[in-house]
């Protein structure tokens, strides 16, 4: 796995670096945001890990960008901040994990390993279980969606959001269920993070916001996916 490790407390980042290397994963290290911004435009990433309050190009820019260039594997951020607005725009900007400095490197580790194996999870089974709903088919064993035969590049997170929804097809589910069931955290009150993704998955999926083909807004309740 290449790894991109980026944290200007030089300290910090070689300790990070150390334990992914024990783990066999193969660490790009900076500790600057520009030679991280170039590395993400030339090398191929399986995962980064992102130091929020780095200079120049902050952690939540630089995971704004992973996204806006469609690459969708994990991203987990690194804060000396625990205010749940930061929390809040990290996950909101695409961010799949955040660990709150100073950390236990094997703490880490372990986010790594949970985060990506979300990410490949379902690679490795053999029976398919697909929720087909009017061209749009959900592979739920190798977690990949399909749109008239057409692959989308979901993130883990709003893959799990997607799939969720289509689990409780003809059921209007709350954002604070949905925050709840996939971030598995307890929901934070003015928390837009679910209607941020619901308007990533609208625009992958070439929905009308106005009028969805396939996932339907239930002002003042929810979303939900028509049976």
């Amino acid at each position: 796995m290449n790894i991109l490790v980026l944290d200007d407390e030089k300290e910090i980042a070689d300790l990070v670096e150390v334990y992914m290397k024990n783990e066999n994963y193969n660490v790009f290290k900076f500790y600057d945001s520009k030679a991280a911004i170039e590395c993400i435009n030339n090398q191929k990433l399986d995962f980064a890990i992102l130091d929020v309050m780095i200079k120049e190009v902050d952690g939540f820019e630089i995971c704004k960008l992973i996204r806006e260039k469609g690459l969708n594997f994990p991203i987990i951020m690194l804060t000396a901040k625990i205010e749940n607005k930061d929390k809040i725009e990290g996950l909101t900007l695409g961010a799949d994990d955040y660990i709150t400095k100073p950390f236990d490197p094997l703490e880490l580790v372990a986010r790594v390993k949970s985060a990506y194996r979300r990410y490949t999870k379902y690679n490795d089974k053999i029976e398919e279980n697909i929720i087909d709903i009017d061209g749009l088919e959900i592979n739920q064993d190798k977690h990949i969606c399909k749109l008239y035969d057409k692959v989308i590049g979901f993130t883990p997170i709003e893959f799990d959001i997607l799939l969720y929804l289509a689990q409780k097809k003809g059921n209007v589910v709350s954002s604070e269920e949905l925050f709840e069931k996939v971030w598995k955290e307890k929901y934070l009150e003015n928390n837009n993070t679910v209607m941020v993704h619901i308007r990533r998955i609208r625009e992958k999926l070439n929905d009308d916001s106005k009028n969805p083909k396939f996932i339907k807004t239930v002002w003042g309740v929810g979303y939900k996916i028509e049976k």
